[in-house]
């Protein structure tokens, strides 16, 4: 895109063609006020905040060249003889603007005193107070008085309430439109919308139930008045109370940057921390409303040991001392063997590496998972996103025109909320979506391409995808050579005619030849696959990863596999070693049991103790809840006294991820750092 030339409040700025005035303004250090616009959001010019004046060359009818004046120069002219929002107003060549100065002043201080005319001035007891841009745009740019009595106002009842998360004030909202315009635009929820006309015009919720999105949070954010409250921090503290520590969600695989806002050592509200790589400025409704956990009234405090007269609180010396001598006993009389560790893909990679340490090292038992080991718990994901993953540098808020993203038998919008947002973009972008699953998503209503393949058959799907590449010569000839193998997958692929392939998937075959199609002609290509995927077993995996070689979709940034995982760091789990088959690294020892095998071993009498971590397998599974109460001990850490804890002979306090310093990986295998925060 070319750049274009201009001069603002007489600084030369250069930005690219397609920019308009108040982001060409900041380019060059000149803030220009708004309401209404947003960088993540179309701009609308509703506010008419950003009011300046603009000049440009003026043209000659007869030769369509700008005039030139005395001085040499081209001649000037406002723009359409007015004011003009700079929100709306992309820049040209040779453009002149001034955002000072007696008239643009005027109409400032005229906006906010209209502003001001229904606005409640109830600064002392608004949330917003502190960090409200009526505010420092009104000391600022406004009026220092008011003509405007304040029995005039128009007074409403407050605080109504839009879904069980967040409160309107009406009388406050000045009708920007951002919060209608992110369920829009952003979020793809419009479930909000404007009721009435005139003095009596308001926001509304259009669904049942009330504000049904996600995403519902983000709109207290980017709300520049305080119209709109979030339930959780309404009313509890004043912003310049707070304390902002950064932090990490751990609630899916997204891994979002927040900030954890603290009173002295209470937990006031979770906030998005802005990081264009992970989740841009946004977080879910799960991640900032999720975290009250960390405070609950029955965490436990304190060690405690089964004695016969029930739980018995002990200090730490007593609770590893008796650990100790239990595993050491057990592993004395039965060997290594028969011990075995669980523990939970939430908790940081600096418990999980020490955990499987632990094991491997000291007690010498690779009977090591991350998961409960549950009949109704996918298999693994397995490590083609570690093999295969998108490389370093990839950044999805840059992808658009020449990107596929393949999302395959995964939900983000249940799975990694964030997802669907970063997908929406992508496709917003230019960039060609394609979800495939056995069931509807609402991702799929934003999708090019999208297929409801025969539950069962993701497979061959998958392998009709290789088959049409295969056929029609769409393969990466320059990774082609590289690769060993290609030869034999042919062959595979080719002992299954494409036709029946088809067939068996139950799709289209022009809906599959257009993915294909879509997929291998694209600069950058992504694949996303979740729960369902990992449902179909590893074939499906595998032939995924075959897609995206034989593609040329690897091995460089902005290109690879995502895996959307259960937990928020299993990617972390996997890579530190919590597994059975091996350790940190990949290397090479003796496989172990998974979780769902010492279930079995433990019902069989070959399984002695476990130490679980940060997991409730006992939970809605009886197999596990039988299994456990089999051995002969069993050490459980977590927060509280779970299922799983009450089964326990030792049960042992777990720091939260506000109270301690550490890291996760998320699906992207980005390794991010949390700071304690209480």
């Amino acid at each position: 895109m070319p750049d274009v030339n201009l001069v603002i409040d007489g600084q030369a700025v250069t930005v690219p063609a397609g920019t308009n005035i108040v982001d060409a303004a900041r380019v060059g250090g000149v803030a220009v006020p708004v309401f209404c616009y947003h960088p993540k959001m179309k701009p609308v010019g509703m506010c008419r905040m950003c009011l300046v004046e603009v000049y440009t060359p003026k043209i000659d009818p007869a030769t369509r060249q700008p005039v030139i004046g005395a001085d040499g120069k081209p001649e000037l002219a406002l723009m359409m003889g007015k004011l003009q929002a700079g929100c709306v107003t992309p820049v040209s060549e040779g453009m002149v603007v001034k955002t000072v100065g007696e008239r643009v002043e005027f109409a400032q201080r005229g906006v906010l005193e209209f502003l001001l005319t229904s606005h409640p001035l109830d600064c002392p007891v608004c949330d917003k107070g502190g960090e409200c841009p009526l505010q420092n745009l009104t000391m600022e740019w406004g009026p220092g008085n008011s003509r405007y009595d304040y029995s005039d106002k128009h007074h409403n009842v407050k605080p109504i309430a839009l879904g069980d998360l967040i409160y309107l004030d009406r009388e406050r909202c000045i009708l920007c439109a951002r919060c209608v315009r992110f369920q829009d635009e952003i979020a793809g929820d419009p479930v909000l919308g404007f009721d009435n006309r005139g003095r009596d015009w308001e926001i509304i919720s259009k669904s049942d139930p009330a504000f049904d999105s996600k995403f519902s949070g983000n709109t207290t954010d980017i709300c520049p008045v305080g119209a709109l409250t979030s339930s959780d921090f309404r009313f509890k503290a004043r912003v310049w109370e707070l304390r902002s520590v950064p932090s990490v969600c751990n609630h899916c695989s997204v891994g979002c940057d927040i900030s954890l806002d603290m009173r002295y050592n209470d937990l006031m509200r979770v906030m998005p921390r802005e990081n264009d790589f992970v989740n841009e400025i946004w977080t879910c409704d799960k991640g900032r409303y999720g975290m009250r956990y960390i405070a609950g009234a029955d965490r436990l405090d304190a060690p405690l040991i089964r004695r016969a007269g029930g739980w018995a609180k002990v200090s730490w010396d007593e609770a590893y001392q008796y650990v100790a001598d239990r595993l050491t006993l057990l592993r004395a009389n039965y060997g290594a063997a028969a011990l075995g560790g669980l523990a939970g893909a939430q908790l940081p990679n600096e418990d999980l590496y020490t955990f499987q340490k632990l094991f491997r090292e000291t007690l010498g038992s690779n009977n090591l998972d991350h998961r409960k080991g549950s009949v109704a718990e996918p298999a693994a994901l397995d490590d083609m996103p570690n093999i295969l993953g998108v490389g370093a540098g990839t950044n999805l808020l840059s992808l658009g025109k020449g990107t596929a993203v393949l999302v395959f038998g995964a939900d983000p919008e249940e799975e990694a909320p964030l997802y669907v947002l970063r997908l929406r973009g992508i496709a917003d972008r230019g960039g060609e979506l394609s979800v495939v699953n056995s069931y509807p998503t609402k991702l799929a209503r934003f999708a090019a391409n999208r297929a409801i393949v025969r539950a069962g058959a993701e497979a061959a799907f998958a392998q009709a995808l290789l088959g049409v590449i295969f056929e029609e010569g769409l393969q990466n000839d320059a990774l082609a050579a590289r690769l060993r193998g290609l030869d034999d997958l042919k062959r595979s692929v080719g002992k299954t005619p494409l036709a029946d392939l088809i067939a068996a998937s139950g799709v289209a075959e022009a809906s599959i030849r257009a993915i294909a199609r879509s997929f291998a002609a694209a600069e950058n290509g992504i694949i996303v696959y979740g729960a369902a995927a990992a449902a179909a077993g590893p074939a499906l995996a595998q032939a995924l990863a075959n897609l995206a070689l034989v593609a040329g979709k690897a091995g460089r940034a902005n290109s690879g596999m995502i895996a959307l995982t259960a937990a928020g760091n299993t990617r972390g789990a996997l890579d530190m070693g919590v597994r059975p088959d091996r350790g940190p690294g990949g290397s090479a020892t003796t496989a172990g049991l998974s979780a769902r095998e010492m279930w079995a071993a433990a019902r069989a009498g070959t399984l002695k103790g476990m130490y679980i971590a940060g997991l409730n397998p006992a939970k809605s599974n009886n197999a596990a809840a039988e299994a456990l109460g089999q051995l002969e001990f069993l050490v459980v850490q977590d927060l509280y006294l779970t299922e799983t804890a009450q089964l326990a002979h030792v049960v042992l306090p777990v720091a939260t991820v506000a109270e301690r310093d550490g890291t996760f990986t998320n699906a992207e295998r980005r390794v991010q750092r949390f700071r304690a925060a209480r």
